[in-house]
């Protein structure tokens, strides 16, 4: 009944009776006197619409017996589900049964797991926490040993960077001894090696450097020998102890000596050789004793 060409009328007569009525209308009007008269008219309308009915008719049966079968076809599905359904229940109704046997037989094991499992929830609580006070230990440690060894780096290196300034003092001040000697060969070739040193200096970091001659006084750059205040339109005559930079930071002004503006200008060239016994002496002392400003 499932089948839908089952359920299919025959149209050929309807087909048929309608063809035998539209030639019935048409004879009726053929033979009918002209005009036609009203009875006539109405006969034929009657003869065709009878016609067009019976034509429609097979299709609207075939129409209502295929709704008919959709709806046995539902009501059979829903029937059938019925059925799974009495037998899903069943099942259910028995895995329950099963569980609550399973609960009456367990029931004191499962106190006993939940005892258990809180223990070791316990237990590891107790642990983590002991992890975590290792681990703070641990980082602490650490840190004062880090803190030690850096502590340790600075004062290392401070200490040859105090070795490196006084090496590089002592140069200078042979570097000025040999120039004030007379013997131009002589500082010439101290003054490459003072240039050789410096370099090596610049490579890690500590950088020294001279004012030049007439060159105007900077209190953040220089400082002035034997003037405690200088005046503000002070001139550099000559540099007793370099400056010197570490890695950009300012590690001690350079020591140098002012222009007397009083002194005749004639006597300026005479100076440095009147000075050159007493001055070389006094470039060594000064540098020896420039304080270095290091961490």
């Amino acid at each position: 009944m499932k089948d839908v060409s089952e359920w299919k009328v025959a149209w050929q007569p309807f087909v048929a009776a309608n063809v035998v009525l539209v030639l019935a209308a048409a004879g009726v009007i053929w033979k009918a006197a002209h005009p036609i008269s009203l009875n006539v008219a109405l006969v034929a309308t009657g003869c065709v619409a009878l016609g067009s009915l019976l034509g429609c008719l097979p299709f609207i049966l075939e129409y209502r017996a295929v709704k008919k079968l959709v709806e046995v076809n539902a009501l059979t599905t829903v029937v059938e589900q019925l059925g799974d359904l009495k037998k899903y229940s069943a099942q259910v109704a028995a895995a329950t049964d099963q569980w609550a046997s399973v609960q009456e037989a367990t029931k004191g094991n499962t106190d006993k797991t939940v005892i258990a499992a809180r223990e070791i929830a316990g237990r590891m609580t107790e642990e983590i926490r002991e992890f975590n006070e290792f681990q703070v230990k641990l980082n602490d440690t650490e840190k004062g040993a880090l803190r030690l060894e850096v502590e340790k780096l600075r004062r290392t290196e401070g200490e040859w960077l105090q070795v490196v300034v006084r090496i590089l003092d002592h140069i200078f001040a042979l570097h000025n001894a040999a120039a004030r000697s007379g013997q131009p060969e002589l500082a010439e070739q101290i003054g490459n090696f003072q240039n050789a040193c410096r370099d090596a200096a610049r490579r890690v970091g500590l950088t020294p450097y001279n004012a030049a001659p007439d060159e105007k006084f900077d209190a953040q750059k220089f400082r002035a020998h034997g003037v405690e205040t200088p005046p503000a339109d002070a001139v550099v005559a000559e540099t007793l102890a370099p400056g010197l930079t570490f890695q950009g930071r300012l590690l001690r002004p350079a020591l140098v000596r002012l222009q007397d503006p009083n002194a005749p200008a004639a006597q300026a060239p005479t100076e440095p050789a009147a000075e050159a016994g007493p001055e070389k002496p006094e470039a060594g002392e000064r540098s020896g004793q420039l304080t270095l400003e290091a961490e």
